[in-house]
């Protein structure tokens, strides 16, 4: 009867398993492996391996990679080194992305885009993090003072008259270097009274 009641309350208690994994580092193994994996991904050349290998055909793989998302908690993102990896793992989430993947061309495309992102990153990351200098200041001029007329001096009279020009001379000289100036005692040549004076005196010869 003992034996019947001992082996009653042993069915009804829930029973242990009796080979349970524990690892014999505590975890270490695993954990390394497992960040080695997930930063792996952060190489599409490594996607595409995968891809072509048809490792993303495989249901346990893709619960595998499903599991792998818990890298994205921050207790875990301080490890990674790469962090574009658990960009792609969230992509190999989408089974259009996992698809894809097996072209070389949409490898390349991927490839190329990380590499303009690595190219540009530090001067991206510096727009956001180092401040703006303020707009500098341009100085307005000052307003001129209004333009006056300048205050018109009255002169004495004294001054007026020696101010005054001279009066101009009766006679100027005329501007031709050939000219005779005016009152001079030579006779002008003229063809009229040279002939009169020949015929006079060539008269006065003949009458002597």
């Amino acid at each position: 009867m003992a034996s019947t009641k001992e082996s009653d309350n042993a069915s009804d208690t829930p029973s242990s398993p009796k080979n349970v994994y524990k690892d014999p580092d505590d975890g270490r193994q695993r954990f390394l492996l497992e960040l080695e994996l997930v930063q792996c991904l952060a190489n599409p050349t490594y996607i595409h391996y995968l891809a072509q290998n048809r490792y993303f055909e495989d249901e346990a793989f893709i619960g595998y990679l499903k599991y792998l998302q818990y890298w994205q908690r921050p207790e875990y993102i301080k490890f990674i080194m790469y962090p574009h990896c658990l960009y792609f793992l969230e992509l190999l989430q989408n089974a259009n992305f996992r698809n894809a993947m097996a072209h070389p061309a949409n490898k390349e495309v991927a490839h190329r885009q990380q590499f303009f992102f690595w190219k540009n990153y530090r001067n991206n990351r510096l727009k956001f993090i180092l401040p703006k200098p303020p707009p500098e200041e341009v100085p307005t001029p000052a307003p001129l003072p209004p333009a006056s007329a300048p205050p018109q001096q009255s002169l004495p009279a004294s001054n007026i008259a020696m101010t005054t020009a001279p009066p101009a001379p009766a006679s100027t000289h005329s501007p031709m270097p050939y000219g005779l100036p005016s009152g001079s005692a030579l006779a002008k040549n003229d063809m009229r009274n040279s002939g009169i004076d020949r015929r006079k005196r060539k008269h006065e010869r003949s009458l002597n």
